[in-house]
């Protein structure tokens, strides 16, 4: 079972900073992501959606794979694997898998002009070496589908001084 994550920045790099160093800490197996995405909203106040990993890409390299073995069958390999391209870019495209795309898109209708979200969809983690890599970013965590006291934890963590003054 996978993990939902989603991390606010009161910057608008915060996000991509951060999925950046969890992408490195993928190459070192200490995190193990399923999906990702990140919000920023611009000043203007429209928010921009950007996925970490395309689909299309994925789905292209599949389907050109059989396109060319189907295309081999029938003596048309350059047909049959231009064809399967095609179909299998527009396969994934249209193919939804990890974050809710209507959800990333309500949060970040709900953060402010010039802030960032990450939303992570984590299928694996070595907890405390990432958090030593990660606390430095200093993000406040906006919701989780993780226990109470794991979530607890989690804030902990990211423990803000303004958080302090929130609970006063």
């Amino acid at each position: 079972m996978s993990d939902l994550i989603v991390l606010a920045f009161d910057n608008e790099t915060g996000a991509a900073e951060m999925r950046d160093e969890l992408i490195r800490l993928q190459k070192q197996e200490l995190i193990e992501l399923e999906d990702a995405a990140i919000v920023v909203r611009k000043p203007d106040g429209k928010p921009k959606v950007k996925q970490v990993a395309s689909l299309a890409g994925a789905g292209a390299l599949g389907g050109a794979f059989w396109g060319l073995l189907i295309g081999l069958l029938f003596f048309a390999p350059w047909l049959g694997l231009a064809i399967g391209a095609v179909s299998g870019a527009v396969a994934g495209k249209f193919t939804d898998i990890g974050i809710d795309d209507n959800f990333i898109k309500e949060v970040g209708d709900t953060i402010e002009p010039g802030h960032s979200a990450l939303f992570l969809l984590i299928r694996k983690i070595t907890p405390d070496k990432v958090l030593e890599h990660v606390q430095k970013f200093n993000p406040t965590v906006l919701q989780t589908n993780l226990s109470a006291e794991d979530e607890a934890k989690l804030r902990a963590a990211f423990h803000h001084e303004d958080d302090e003054a929130v609970s006063e």
